[in-house]
């Protein structure tokens, strides 16, 4: 915030999701959005009665609410947080590949769809993608830096190798994951001789030249002056490849 960046919600996961915290957000007028423990150490209140998240899904199961096509349940339960009330809207979704489980999301947004929560809090899993993806190709997690200033760096190179991944994904509309994307940025380009390679630079420079108008006086001068920096072996071979 002090850097100037605006947003309106935070997002975070389990970890960090506990009602201190959403009302911390709320005091620097940030709406948090997390996912929520099924701890019995924390509590809050629904409909007067104290209950833990546990306790409040079985009883909303035991009470036969409909539920929805994209989620569970969507009650708003009060929490207290020093003294003061925090009203709570909680989500229930089914836990993707377990058909018998739930998650339990959370945000103080109380006027947000259900869905519009939803939507907004997978946006954080690009970060686990990124982890991912930092781990199985970019050895993020295989370096043997032991400096702070050193692992800086080994991160920097890393967001940056992900980055390159994500833009090429992303401009190319490309169906491939960032494994595949990973191993054809991997290949090595293909091996060229340096007179090849100055010759292709010469005429890239010319049509360069051309673009920008440039006398073709002042060019010839240029690459003369060029050709005479030039170790003389270079300029016969050159000429052959010309």
């Amino acid at each position: 915030m002090g850097a100037g960046i605006k947003a309106r919600y935070v997002l975070f996961d389990s970890w960090f999701a506990s009602p201190h915290m959403f009302a911390e957000l709320l005091k620097r007028g940030r709406y948090g959005i997390g996912m929520l423990k099924k701890s019995k150490k924390v509590y809050f209140r629904y409909r007067g009665r104290q209950m833990d998240v546990k306790t409040l899904y079985n009883q909303l199961q035991r009470s036969k609410w409909p539920t929805k096509a994209h989620y569970l349940y969507s009650p708003i339960v009060t929490f207290d947080v020093e003294g003061h009330l925090m009203p709570v809207k909680l989500v229930f979704v089914i836990k993707c590949g377990h058909p018998n489980d739930y998650l339990v999301l959370g945000t103080t947004k109380t006027d947000l769809h259900p869905q519009e929560i939803i939507q907004m809090y997978a946006r954080r899993w690009q970060i686990e993608g990124y982890f991912k993806v930092a781990k199985q190709y970019l050895q993020f997690d295989k370096t043997q830096i032991q400096s702070y200033d050193g692992f800086c760096g080994h991160m920097a190179l890393t967001l940056m190798g992900y980055d390159i991944l994500a833009l090429a994904q992303r401009e190319n509309q490309d169906d491939r994951t960032f494994g595949g994307i990973f191993f054809e940025y991997s290949r090595p380009l293909p091996e060229i001789s340096f007179t090849n390679a100055l010759d292709w630079l010469m005429k890239i420079l010319t049509g360069i030249a051309k673009k920008i108008d440039m006398s073709e006086t002042l060019l010839n001068m240029i690459f003369d002056e060029f050709m005479k920096a030039l170790p003389s072996n270079l300029v016969r071979l050159l000429g052959k490849a010309q």
